[in-house]
Formats: C-alpha cells, sequence, structure tokens
C-alpha cells in the first residue's frame, strides 16, 4: 500500500492508496512542534479505527509546505514504517515542465494538483485552492506549468476581520446567507465575506482567462471549495481529492 501525506500550513491530509484505489483519508490539524512519536500515535490510531495495517505500507510520499515537519516526518517514516519517504517539489519531480522565473518557488502542494489535474483532463486548466492561503495555479494545454496568483485564504481574511473590528462577532461561514443584503450584522458579515470572496475568484478567474487560448477549465479543491463552488459563477468542478491524488501519480512516476 502507498501512504501519501501533504502538510499544509492549517491542515495535514492523509491517504491510503491500494493500487490506484484511495481506501481511507484523514485530515488533521498540523503541529509544527510535534515529534515523530506523537505524529505516531495520531495516525496510529486512525489507521486501527479505518482498519489499515501499518506493516504493509511499502511506500510513502509526502509534498511539504512547512519546514519544520520535513524532519520529523522522515524521522516518522524511517522509525515506525522502515522506510524513507520520497518528497515532492520542483527538483525531485521534473515531468511537468514549470514555466516560472524560479521553479523552486512553486510549493509542492501545487505542483501536486497541476499534475492530478492534468492527468484527468488534458486540457489548459485554472485550479484553485481552498486552503491557509487561496492559490489559482495555470497549466497549459500542454501540460505545462504557466504560473498563477495567491490571496489570502477566507479563514484568514475573516480572522483578520474579527480580529481588528472589535465591535464585531465571529460568525461561522460554512454557508452562505440566503441574500446578499444582510438584515443584521451577522448574516451581513457571512455576505461579505462569502459573496465577496466569490468575487474575488470571479474576478481573478476572468483576467486569467482573458490571457488564455483555448479556454480553461476551472477546478477547485480545498475544505472550502464544495462552499464557493455554490457562490461563485467560474467554477466548474469540484475535486475534492486532488491532491492525494496527485501524490499517488507522481509515486507510480517516480518509481
Amino acid at each position: 500500500m502507498l501512504f501519501v501525506i501533504d502538510v499544509g500550513n492549517t491542515n495535514t491530509v492523509m491517504g491510503i492508496y491500494r493500487d490506484d484505489t484511495l481506501v481511507k483519508d484523514w485530515r488533521i490539524r498540523t503541529e509544527r512542534k510535534t515529534t515523530e512519536d506523537e505524529f505516531n500515535v495520531i495516525v496510529a490510531s486512525l489507521m486501527a479505527t479505518g482498519g489499515i495495517d501499518s506493516s504493509a505500507i511499502k511506500r510513502t510520499i509526502i509534498s511539504c509546505v512547512v519546514p519544520p515537519m520535513v524532519t520529523i516526518l522522515d524521522s516518522f517514516c524511517r522509525k515506525y514504517l522502515g522506510h524513507a519517504p520520497r518528497w515532492v517539489d520542483a527538483r525531485s519531480y521534473t515531468r511537468m515542465p514549470i514555466l516560472m522565473h524560479n521553479p523552486s518557488e512553486v510549493g509542492a502542494d501545487r505542483i501536486v494538483n497541476s499534475v492530478a489535474a492534468y492527468r484527468k483532463y488534458r486540457q489548459s486548466l485554472i485550479i484553485i485552492d481552498f486552503g491557509t492561503a487561496t492559490t489559482f495555479d495555470v497549466v497549459s494545454g500542454k501540460g505545462e506549468y504557466l504560473g498563477g496568483a495567491i490571496s489570502p485564504g477566507i479563514m484568514i481574511a475573516s480572522e483578520a476581520l474579527f480580529r481588528e473590528a472589535s465591535k464585531l462577532p465571529r460568525v461561522e461561514i460554512f454557508e452562505p446567507p440566503e441574500n446578499v443584503i444582510g438584515k443584521d450584522t451577522i448574516s451581513g458579515i457571512k455576505s461579505g465575506i462569502i459573496f465577496g470572496y466569490a468575487g474575488l475568484v470571479d474576478g481573478i478567474v476572468g483576467r486569467m482567462k482573458a490571457q488564455m487560448d483555448p479556454p480553461p477549465l476551472i477546478l477547485a479543491t480545498g475544505g472550502l471549495a464544495p462552499l464557493m463552488a455554490n457562490v461563485a459563477t467560474s467554477i466548474d468542478h469540484v475535486e475534492s481529492d486532488l491532491t492525494l491524488e496527485g501524490l499517488r501519480i507522481i509515486s507510480q512516476e517516480m518509481e
């Protein structure tokens, strides 16, 4: 079996593949100050609950944008899984041309998402990942990584509003309000954050599409992708397991 791990600034997503099938996946908080032993306690518990025999894991591949986690996860894999993990970055994976001034600046998760999306759709794409940051990644019809855009994530923007505007209440933003015109403070905040972010998404996508020929397919991934797909008019499909699938594909290609 293959163990895939994507370490983001806020959450770490993990999955177990048997051949090409994702049999189990989990999402946990990214803890920068954990140890390999503490990480193993969490993973072992999740696997036991999910009926996964860790001794059957023969390969591990990791994408990570949190440098302190690299040493921790490398030690975890060697100590508890009995093998060294593979790491994804612009240097280790060269099958997708990265047409950036400095390819090493591209986050591993963005490479992984782009690879998975292009392998599935084989056309020009814009991939939007709603994570700690909201990233827009552009892939050409030839499978080249062209570049993208980065904006503050929805939760970061929300936390900044709640922190700096002391009289505004903290609200949950996991579903949009019924109307854009809020009739109270809470619905007004929801409207401003959710529909405002939809406008950001549609605006950036529109400007990117104007520079692309042929027109791209627009994909969304990340925890808040389903919510945003319901309010942003530019999103064509939601691909919830895009990052894990990209790690699986890259693992096969790196063998």
